[in-house]
């Protein structure tokens, strides 16, 4: 696995011409924002932050489809159940 990281490291490196630990950084950055966006929705849904606040953090788009998502599961579970 460490071997194969590195080798993509390298390539995306060297494709987009700028120093791997810039690549690193990169990565890091997306990685730390989708575990904020994930942190923020799960703290929205389990109803610790308003939907206003869960919106200044993550953005309108994102709250929304998460409350569409939660629906959808709703609606699963409630046939699931009825069925």
């Amino acid at each position: 696995m460490a071997a194969e990281i590195s080798d993509r490291v390298r390539e995306i490196a060297e494709t987009r011409g700028f120093p791997e630990s810039e690549v690193f950084e990169r990565a890091l950055e997306r990685g730390l924002e989708d575990l904020w966006e994930d942190l923020v929705l799960a703290r929205y849904l389990d109803g610790e932050l308003d939907r206003e606040e869960a919106i200044e953090r993550v953005g309108r788009v994102k709250v929304e489809r998460a409350d569409r998502e939660r629906e959808a599961v709703g609606e699963d579970v409630d046939w699931g159940l009825n069925a």
